[in-house]
């Protein structure tokens, strides 16, 4: 991984060079990068209140490098007793960078094979337990809190389907909470308590990510050795999380709030990390900051005034960048650091969009309108479903404005490739017929992530709910409901919320939604 000070190689800001100039000097007026180190939290607010404990990503680095032989230790412990199959119940920030790591470096030799289940799709959940070996499997139950809902749910299912056999489960949680107390309960193989002034989403490089990386056995040194290269940088006179913030927040401000991050091949799979850092922590108070990931790039001609590019390599390795810093779009390129870089990459976007939070004037750390869909769903389980008519989805997309994003929100099986393949081209389709912002969530890991910057971000967002139909079903163990059961309720939940506050938001049928793409 190159040095911080080598992370930004190139820019090029176009109109938007004055916003960004003015946001760094402010940065740096303020002292912001020695603030953010310190953990002061009044460089955000004067409260403490959710900012004060939410700043344990920036020593925790060096806290999980001393005990990467205490990991390591645990892996190759689960597979000396024979041990074959890991899988993650977690949802958000407890799930998506192990998903990073298991699609960046695979399985090596001598460790396990990872799946990341961050879905109630009763399909999905079939499927794992028809994939692997449940009497080989181990089961990492992560979730910050301890009660999040899909994980007690897939942790009831999986203890109920291997007999209860505590050897087979490690639980991933802060100190105190209601799982630690019944993985003890339980006799777990591990119960490892994070830190817990660690927000969910800036938790890659604790436990919640290098315990499934040492499980596969990724690298953990050099990831984390690049993350404390970039934090040893950052301590100097290096402006690169203070540029990339500028970037992000000053182009925001200018009205260019659409983050496009375009990612080379090797490292494709950061952008599911990413969006939620970007989305969870700028989404609030009307302002926001959208992250749009996996889009092929388009021509100059299919993109509105709203857009910033940022990528990971140079723009010689991403065809049509070029045409578009050409056509006046900005472009930031970041140094391409490969697989092992993926840790300097994590510190450097964590500080960044915590300092971008500065330049917008918001609280980078909470995540205020995540618990009006959780409200809503259990509104849905207490009086049953609400009567949801589906809408055309022409008439839905006749109500986008220029500067809107259309957002694609599915609660399907997220192992339906051809359905995803779909919906991906019908999505790529709809920005190229009405020149906004789209991006594709899967229900529910999406309400962890883009969904507070969908409620509490800018009302210029237009909501397209699809809900796949579940022939099959499985039941959640301790409670009279099913997988599926929760699944629409889910659904129907996150629909009443963006409706409850005033959004275009609808749901239509599947097979209509993906004939867009074969729309002109």
């Amino acid at each position: 991984m190159p040095g911080s000070s080598d992370l930004i190689t190139a820019e090029r800001l176009g109109a938007a060079t004055g916003a960004v100039d003015a946001a760094a000097r402010s940065l740096l007026e303020a002292d912001g990068p020695r603030r953010l180190r310190e953990g002061d939290h009044t460089l955000w607010q004067h409260d403490p209140t959710e900012v004060a404990d939410r700043l344990g990503w920036i020593p925790v680095v060096a806290e999980v490098q001393s005990r990467i032989a205490e990991l390591e230790a645990l892996a190759e412990a689960v597979a000396a007793d024979g041990l074959e199959h890991a899988v993650v119940l977690g949802m958000g920030g407890s799930s998506l960078f192990p998903e990073v790591l298991w699609q960046t470096f695979g399985e090596s030799d001598g460790h396990l094979d990872l799946r990341v289940l961050d879905t109630t799709d009763p399909a999905a959940i079939a499927r794992v337990e028809a994939e692997v070996d449940l009497g080989r499997c181990l089961f990492v139950v992560a979730s910050k809190s301890g009660t999040t809902v899909e994980t007690t749910s897939q942790l009831a299912h999986f203890w109920d389907r291997t007999g209860g056999d505590g050897s087979r489960f490690v639980a991933i949680t802060d100190p105190g909470t209601e799982l630690a107390a019944l993985g003890r309960e339980r006799g777990f193989r591990a119960v490892l308590e994070n830190r817990p002034d660690i927000g969910g989403r800036y938790s890659a490089l604790s436990l919640f990510g290098m315990v499934p990386g040492a499980l596969i056995g990724a690298p953990l040194g050099p990831l984390l050795e690049g993350a404390l290269a970039v934090e040893a940088a950052t301590a100097g006179d290096d402006a690169s999380a203070v540029r990339l913030a500028a970037a992000l927040g000053g182009c925001a401000r200018a009205g260019r709030d659409k983050l496009t991050i375009v990612l080379p091949e090797a490292v494709g799979s950061f952008g599911l990390w990413l969006e939620q850092l970007v989305a969870e922590s700028t989404g609030k108070q009307g302002t926001g900051i959208l992250p749009v990931v996996d889009e092929d790039l388009g021509g100059p001609d299919v993109y509105g005034d709203d857009r910033l590019f940022v990528s990971i390599g140079p723009a010689s390795a991403h065809p049509g960048l070029d045409a578009l810093a050409d056509a006046g779009h900005p472009v930031v390129e970041l140094a391409d650091g490969g697989p092992l870089g993926l840790g300097g990459l994590v510190l450097l976007w964590e500080q960044a969009v915590a300092l971008a939070g500065v330049v917008l004037g918001i609280n980078p750390f909470d995540q205020p309108d995540v618990a009006s869909a959780k409200e809503a769903t259990n509104r849905v389980l207490a009086d049953g479903p609400p009567a949801i008519d589906l809408e055309p989805a022409a008439e839905l997309l006749a109500q986008v404005r220029p500067g809107d994003y259309v957002a694609v929100t599915a609660f399907v099986d997220p192992g339906r490739h051809d359905l995803l393949n779909g919906l991906q081209a019908a999505r790529l389709a709809i920005r190229d017929r009405h020149h906004v912002a789209t991006t594709l969530g899967i229900g529910p890991r999406f309400l962890h992530s883009t969904g507070q910057l969908h409620k509490g971000g800018p009302a210029t967002g237009v909501f397209l709910q699809v809900v796949g139909e579940d022939p099959t079903d499985v039941a959640i163990p301790g409670r009279d409901l099913t997988f599926s059961a929760l699944k629409q309720a889910q659904a129907d939940g996150d629909l009443t919320a963006l409706r409850d506050r005033g959004l275009r938001a609808g749901r239509v049928a599947l097979d209509d939604l993906i004939d867009q793409a074969g729309r002109t």
